[in-house]
């Protein structure tokens, strides 16, 4: 178990930069609304481009709706609304309703799902139904805030072990703590028992409590923290919060990370949600913009990064540079925050193969980013815009399943939108026209 030094934080030295290599992205026209009902057809009879096969250090994919011409240019900035709507007809089909917030979904090997909802319940979904007791329960208080039952992920070797991983806010001496915790599910999956805790001590908080967890190409546990309410952390080395942490299945800490005896993998975020892989070198990585802090606000983010990068919170934000700091390929005035990240793969939505997919929050749609093989945005494009029926709202968990399908969580319960008869839902993405 790793058990964090909480050190003061240091102070912050607020640097003014020179953002010299935004670009703007603004269409001449405002989009639609809407899609009609809860689907995202064709704007247009366009013809996609054949996806290319992914290459090293690239993700190029089918065209998209607007192209980003300027390749000595390396962050985009989306000046007005969040971009045009897609042009790929996709619909998205209801697997389960029910939920409450939520967060992640873990995938076992027959066909079943773990999904942990945000108020403390890690629920199975069998057969395409919700089984009405819960797996497992944490502790959880209204008072956590965006913290409480958040990632989730499964042992590489599950299928030997029955071991997965979550991650979870508790109380202690008045304020919140995160943990990663190791659990072993029961053979009818109806239970689990918890086995080993890989990491306490993350500082929680009721705002920026981060929680995504991934198992990496490399087979190692990476863990996403926010910071907690205190921009200072997120550059700290000494610190586990505002980082992309990177630990051994038993919590051990890898001997190739950037600190020796650090989980720190990357630094410098402020809230990430969703991280993915270019490949077994390079992740794809955002993060939320400011909502208020120095009297900045929007300028969610879109990293791509690499062992040891610093992305620069509170530094810098939007597509501000300064040396020895990564900035963004892809950032929104207006706050967009990101939830989760998906590279997809998949050869079922042909035309979005090797695209980012990216859920978001507040801005409440699925975004698709191709990038070119520079890894900097080649076009960008916005489905199911909106609240339902119209669009899908809030989306937090963006994963493509063991069957190459993609999936996604509403959270629109959350007490931040508009939460339907039905609850929150987990729902796959598939081609397809409205049917009306």
């Amino acid at each position: 178990m790793i058990q964090p030094t909480l050190s003061s934080p240091s102070t912050i030295l607020l640097l003014t930069v020179l953002a010299t290599s935004c670009r703007s992205a603004t269409p001449d026209t405002q989009p639609p609304s809407g899609v009609e009902g809860r689907l995202q057809s064709a704007a247009h009879a366009a013809e996609e481009a054949p996806a290319r096969a992914l290459d090293v250090g690239s993700s190029a994919a089918g065209e998209g709706a607007v192209d980003a011409k300027a390749e000595d240019e390396r962050c985009l900035m989306v000046e007005k609304d969040y971009g045009p709507d897609g042009t790929v007809p996709v619909r998205a089909e209801r697997v389960v309703s029910g939920l409450t917030v939520p967060w992640g979904i873990a995938f076992l090997p027959n066909g079943s799902m773990l999904v942990t909802e945000r108020i403390g319940r890690l629920r199975l979904v069998e057969k395409g139904a919700l089984v009405p007791e819960p797996v497992m329960t944490v502790p959880y208080k209204s008072g956590f805030g965006e913290g409480g039952l958040l990632g989730i992920a499964l042992h590489p070797d599950f299928e030997k072990n029955r071991s997965f991983y979550v991650f979870y806010t508790r109380s202690e001496g008045g304020g919140l703590i995160n943990r990663v915790e190791r659990y072993v599910l029961a053979q009818d999956d109806r239970s689990a028992k918890a086995d080993r805790i890989i990491i306490d001590g993350i500082r929680g908080h009721t705002f920026h409590d981060a929680g995504r967890l991934r198992i990496g190409p490399d087979r190692m546990l990476y863990v996403g923290t926010g910071d907690a309410g205190d921009p200072a952390l997120s550059r700290d080395d000494s610190h586990p919060n505002g980082k992309l942490l990177r630990l051994g299945l038993d919590g051990e800490i890898p001997g190739d990370n950037p600190i020796h005896g650090n989980p720190l993998w990357l630094k410098g975020l402020r809230n990430t949600e969703g991280f993915d892989w270019l490949n077994e070198k390079t992740i794809v990585i955002a993060d939320h913009g400011p909502s208020g802090e120095f009297g900045r606000t929007g300028h969610d983010e879109l990293n791509v990064a690499a062992k040891g990068d610093d992305l620069g919170w509170p530094t810098i934000f939007g597509c501000e540079e300064e040396q020895g700091l990564i900035a963004p390929i892809l950032s929104w005035v207006v706050a967009v925050p990101p939830g989760g990240i998906a590279i997809y793969r998949s050869d079922r939505i042909s035309a979005w193969k090797n695209s980012v997919l990216m859920g978001t929050l507040g801005s409440r749609h699925l975004h698709r980013v191709v990038l070119d093989s520079k890894h900097r945005v080649r076009s960008h494009e916005v489905y199911f815009r909106g609240d339902p029926p119209e669009g899908l709202g809030r989306l937090r968990e963006v994963i493509v399943g063991p069957d190459k399908e993609l999936y996604v969580t509403t959270s629109n319960c959350d007490g931040r939108g508009t939460c339907p008869p039905t609850k929150d839902e987990i729902l796959k993405i598939v081609p397809g026209n409205p049917q009306r």
